[in-house]
């Protein structure tokens, strides 16, 4: 690849953010965030399914398939792809929405 103005700036800018991930506490405050808005966004779902009780398939089965998505990235094989910060911010999502949807069935349980 040629090194235009545009390749150097976007190297430039990935370095850097690399830069200020690899901090320990910045990185564990990302995986918390990540944990939290899984949190959130499996509340989101399915008070916004439960709704009209019409997506409650589709959004069920859009759940299990992202979910299942997350664990083949995670589960691979390869170690050192577990170790990516990406795929332990997707698992921290992972492990949020599900704590979520658990809570979700408990409060309609009772």
């Amino acid at each position: 690849m040629q090194n235009t103005r545009l390749n150097t700036l976007f190297n430039t800018i990935v370095r850097q953010l690399e830069q200020w991930i690899f901090n320990p506490w910045r990185r564990i405050s990302i995986l918390v965030i990540s944990l939290l808005f899984g949190f959130f966004l499996g509340s989101a779902v399915a008070t916004t399914a439960g709704q009209t009780a019409e997506w409650d398939i589709v959004a069920a089965g859009t759940l299990v398939l992202a979910t299942e998505i997350a664990n083949r990235i995670f589960y691979n094989r390869n170690i050192v792809a577990r170790q990516a910060f990406w795929v332990q911010s997707i698992n921290y999502l992972k492990i949020g929405l599900t704590y979520s949807l658990f809570l979700e069935a408990f409060k309609l349980g009772s």
